[in-house]
């Protein structure tokens, strides 16, 4: 029994001494085993669905290409119902697409601004409660691409001159002047302005925004009549909400050709920081985007800079 330990003994000691010897003797470099821990940000891109308020939406997906002709396909795919992408798992379910399920994207072509999109004669099997929102859909996510200005769309070769149900002309180029979730506020044909205004929904806890465009009759500046309507409760939906204080007053602004510097008084910030919440700098700069076609709104209280908001 003596014998057994000792030789167990004998036998520990000397295969720790060989571990040792193994330890020192070889270079440490080649048994370096380093970690790294690296991630890759998720690249976005808005496209617009049709929410519980029956309004065109806009709302964020990943994006997975970079290519202008390969995001159309993308951005068609998510629009079309039954479509199959990694994206349905992150819509949520009170948001709808509105494109006829099986509708196939024939040919396409991209020239100096202008996206010609050639559809199967499915997309013509909208229904007609939903055929203009899907229009408003199809253009407002389109032109997101920013290699995207114009659209002209064709059902198998021909032309859309007109809506399939009322039979509204369509013009031959469809941009976002055609309007979303359109509001009329006329009483006479004089002096017509038309803007697009964002305000902000709410939906499971998070929120998004809603472009609304009011037509109206004034002669004010447009950008006068965006900060006015953003100022108070849109009445004609009483789920759309707008941050910006009735308190707020655009004091000046300057329309430059790629910019649009906006001067207010100090009752644009939050109190608590003395800055300008996310939900107003963003309503205010989506709005002037669509509204002007300018991609950089700079905010200005009493003359000094506060922040700048850029869509490119």
């Amino acid at each position: 029994m003596l014998k057994r330990l000792a030789l167990k003994k004998i036998i520990i000691i000397s295969l720790s001494f060989i571990f040792l010897l193994v330890i020192y003797f070889f270079p440490k470099d080649e048994y370096n085993i380093s970690s790294s821990l690296s991630y890759t940000e998720l690249s976005t891109m808005p496209i617009y669905l049709i929410d519980n308020n029956n309004l065109v939406s806009r709302f964020e997906v990943v994006k997975k290409n970079t290519d202008p002709l390969a995001l159309v396909d993308e951005v068609i795919n998510n629009l079309t119902i039954e479509s199959t992408n990694n994206n349905n798992n992150y819509i949520p379910n009170n948001f709808k697409k509105v494109i006829p399920k099986n509708t196939k994207v024939i040919s396409k072509d991209l020239e100096d601004g202008l996206l010609k999109i050639n559809f199967s004669k499915e997309l013509l099997l909208v229904d007609e409660e939903n055929e203009e929102k899907m229009l408003e859909s199809i253009i407002y996510s389109l032109t997101e691409i920013k290699d995207v200005k114009k659209i002209m769309i064709f059902i198998e070769g021909e032309l859309l001159k007109e809506l399939p149900h009322s039979k509204k002309t369509l013009p031959n180029t469809l941009d976002r002047s055609f309007g979303i979730n359109k509001v009329y506020d006329i009483s006479s044909m004089k002096d017509i302005t038309k803007v697009t205004t964002y305000y902000v929904s709410k939906a499971d806890g998070y929120n998004y925004y809603t472009p609304v465009t009011i037509i109206t009759n004034t002669k004010k500046e447009k950008v006068e009549v965006i900060i006015e309507r953003l100022k108070s409760s849109p009445t004609f939906n009483i789920n759309l909400v707008s941050y910006l204080q009735a308190s707020a007053e655009l004091k000046n602004y300057e329309i430059l050709e790629n910019s649009i510097n906006l001067s207010f008084n100090n009752y644009v910030l939050n109190l608590d920081d003395n800055s300008i919440i996310e939900e107003v700098k963003y309503s205010i700069a989506l709005s002037i985007r669509d509204t002007y076609d300018i991609y950089e709104t700079i905010f200005y209280v009493d003359n000094n800079l506060v922040d700048a908001i850029q869509y490119l």
